[in-house]
């Protein structure tokens, strides 16, 4: 297990150098206005070395032409309201952004090449053409009609995979927005948001503000004020193990699902913010995660006795966030950091100014 001081971390990390985090995540989150840009791009005249040797001079010396940061999300609640004919899941959720992210760094390749490459110093993560980053870019391409400009991607990859948290979806939001940047901004933020839903589902999420109630499949966004200040503290605590989505939707009991509308959920978040009722806290991809891996409920019921505001599972699994400060302070910190079957990944709310 590793106890993770990651938005310290994330504050040290190249040019994410900032008086705040915050001021950080203003510059640098996906659809912001000011992205960070490492002078003009390079790559598209002029006479140029193998790929191979401009690769290693990147890494010696140059830096990327742009470098954008990939949040995490978390669903305040998460209410499946029926199986559609297409075998998607109709659902109702309120979608949050934290600090907790992953870093892209972008680097245009010389003129001539052919191809799209990428690089991850997470091991596991493909870096080939099943990897949304890749199939992104190609989108893009396909989408605004600009061919033969290819792109390196360095992904830091901090978001573990099966966690709920919609690491892969951020990172292709964060590829799209980076693409349209140094291809010149042909798209315009509306186009993006139509075209991600082609992606996945949750994709359309990480181009909004950061704070969105999503319906259809998750591609149907509203977006809503926050339901916290930023800053407000969130731990998120991640089993060794993950949890596949197909498996838990393969696990769900229709019968036993929420009675509540989603629609009730969010007014009551409305009036009452991120400290609303524990029953607000909804989650109908609970109950079939628990029975797929029993070790996540009594992981839960670790957490509740710990004392957070509130604890609820994120998306399909595995992950599990925590509002608030436990009771017995940095004690709780130590005591899971001597676990070896949990990550524990303290972070707060974000939003894009």
């Amino acid at each position: 297990m590793k106890c993770h001081n990651f938005p310290n971390r994330l504050a040290t990390v190249g040019v994410l150098i900032a008086a705040s985090y915050c001021s950080v995540y203003n510059h640098i989150f996906v659809g912001a206005f000011g992205a960070v840009r490492y002078g003009p791009a390079r790559g598209w005249s002029g006479s140029q070395p193998s790929r191979a040797r401009a690769s290693r001079l990147r890494s010696a010396a140059s830096p990327p032409d742009l470098r954008l940061f990939s949040p995490s999300k978390i669903n305040l609640f998460l209410r499946i309201i029926r199986k559609r004919p297409d075998n998607f899941h109709e659902l109702g959720s309120l979608f949050q952004t934290t600090a907790f992210g992953d870093v892209l760094e972008f680097t245009a390749l010389p003129e001539g090449s052919e191809r799209d490459t990428m690089e991850c110093d997470m091991p596991g993560v493909p870096v080939d053409g099943r990897n949304l980053v890749l199939r992104a870019l190609v989108l893009m391409r396909e989408k605004t009609g600009v061919s033969g400009r290819y792109f390196h991607v360095n992904l830091i990859k901090k978001v573990p995979a099966q966690g709920g948290l919609g690491g892969g979806s951020g990172n292709a939001a964060t590829a799209m927005f980076g693409a349209n940047e140094l291809l010149g901004r042909p798209a315009t933020p509306e186009q993006m948001v139509e075209w991600s839903g082609e992606l996945g589902s949750d994709i359309t999420f990480f181009l909004s503000r950061g704070s969105a109630y999503c319906t259809g499949r998750g591609e149907i966004l509203t977006p809503v004020p926050p339901f916290a200040e930023p800053g407000t503290g969130v731990c998120i605590v991640k089993p060794a193990g993950g949890l596949s989505t197909p498996e838990v939707f393969r696990a769900l009991d229709y019968s036993k699902l929420s009675a509540t509308d989603p629609e009730e959920l969010l007014g009551r978040f409305r009036e009452e913010g991120v400290m609303t009722g524990w029953e607000n806290y909804v989650n109908d991809l609970e109950a079939p995660a628990f029975s797929v891996m029993p070790a996540l409920a009594d992981l839960k019921e670790e957490l509740v006795a710990a004392g957070f505001d509130r604890v609820l599972m994120s998306g399909s699994g595995s992950s599990i966030f925590c509002i608030g400060k436990p009771s017995e302070g940095d004690t709780f910190f130590e005591r899971f950091g001597a676990r070896k079957d949990v990550d524990v990944f303290p972070t707060y709310f974000i939003n894009r100014g």
